[in-house]
């Protein structure tokens, strides 16, 4: 019989997925409306908790405070990059002219943006609680435990390279990197609330392994990757052209 807790953490489990899926779909709003720059900052929107409605609420100056600030943050990233070996990619990002182009204020492209970042910390909050009720499993399913703290770990990476989004003016391959690091942290969640689901479940079919249809799902799954991974530069090579 499953415990208070254990339907607890099951019922958040599943609300973090469906909040995930709607931050993935809130990132393709953005992606397609052109408002991946809607917020020329991070975390904050033009240095605000609540963005700007009208251009007449930001200083004169805006966008080269934003570009200058955009600067030095690529220029910490990319000596991050040089001391892990990759200084081609660090190269790209110094001498990435389109970074230093402003941004013109759109409201709509703005709060298009703002929201998606809502969702995002929305989606943050879910997967903190699940991995707090996590705990319930320590004993009997430990590997529920491990997945949901990891979890934490690969959404903390990925709201700091949602920055680098933005301060890299949506460079092409973080973009992706950005989207990916989304799906796993969907497929994580789906594995423990599924997990967590099967646990006091009795078998009520007999299970044959069957080795050619495994290898079926991973082929497919690697399709599927590649797909995604390919329609995201397609995406981002329509902006260059």
């Amino acid at each position: 019989m499953i415990s208070r807790s254990e339907q607890r953490f099951i019922r958040i489990n599943l609300i973090t997925i469906i909040v995930t899926l709607l931050v993935i779909l809130a990132g393709g709003i953005v992606r397609s409306t052109g408002s991946g720059m809607g917020c020329p900052d991070w975390p904050k929107c033009f240095d605000r908790y609540i963005p700007p409605t009208d251009v007449s609420q930001l200083p004169a100056d805006y966008k080269e405070k934003y570009v200058a600030g955009r600067l030095k943050k690529n220029e910490k990233f990319a000596k991050y990059l040089d001391r892990m070996g990759k200084k081609e990619l660090a190269d790209s990002i110094r001498h990435d002219k389109s970074i230093t182009v402003p941004e013109e204020f759109n409201p709509a492209k703005t709060w298009t943006e703002y929201i998606n970042r809502l969702a995002g910390v929305l989606a943050g909050i879910f997967l903190l609680l699940t991995a707090i009720y996590s705990f319930t499993y320590r004993k009997s399913a430990k590997r529920i435990v491990v997945l949901s703290l990891l979890n934490i770990f690969v959404v903390g990476y990925q709201a700091w390279l949602g920055s680098i989004v933005v301060s890299t003016n949506l460079m092409q391959w973080v973009v992706t990197v950005h989207m990916l690091l989304a799906l796993v942290i969907l497929a994580i969640s789906i594995y423990t609330y599924s997990y967590a689901k099967q646990l006091h479940k009795e078998p009520s079919v007999i299970m044959y392994r069957i080795a050619w249809l495994k290898g079926f799902l991973f082929f497919t799954l690697a399709v599927s990757i590649a797909q995604i991974i390919l329609g995201t530069e397609v995406r981002e090579a329509i902006d260059v052209i």
